[in-house]
């Protein structure tokens, strides 16, 4: 049986400019529950909200108003949903938490993700820090007396 050799080069040079996906850096997002969900080149605090229901909002396509984000959702497929909003309905189609199936984004157009020019991800429903909840989960709750 004759020898297997393998033979590999590495170089490097100080001299190399960063190249865009290098300096990147990448947020991640997890469930209440723990669950990885959502990895995004820029954290949701900075991103837009939505002012029917102040979900974030995830640009999809590029278009003349700006370009799209570079995302990556693990989320499952769920039915749409009719929201009744004060100046019509609103269909969404939503997206859950795989593991303990919490609603976690929704876009207005079916399935699959990024096929809508915007993306939502629910107000409360994602944390940096897995295993935390997160501040404004429950900030519109009503106290129960």
């Amino acid at each position: 049986m004759p020898k297997v050799v393998s033979r590999s080069a590495v170089s490097s040079s100080t001299d190399a400019r960063p190249t865009a996906s290098s300096v990147a850096a990448l947020r991640v997002y997890y469930c209440i529950c723990g669950e990885f969900i959502l990895v995004i080149d820029k954290s949701l605090t900075s991103l837009p909200r939505r002012k029917t229901d102040d979900a974030v909002v995830i640009r999809c396509q590029d278009s003349e108003l700006g370009k799209a984000r570079v995302f990556k959702l693990n989320a499952t497929e769920q039915e749409p949903l009719l929201v009744e909003r004060p100046n019509g309905h609103e269909r969404q189609y939503r997206f859950h938490c795989p593991r303990c199936n919490l609603p976690v984004a929704y876009q207005t157009t079916p399935p699959p993700v990024k096929s809508a020019p915007f993306l939502y991800i629910f107000k409360g429903a994602l944390s940096q820090i897995q295993g935390q909840v997160p501040p404004d989960a429950f900030e519109d709750e009503q106290l129960l007396q």
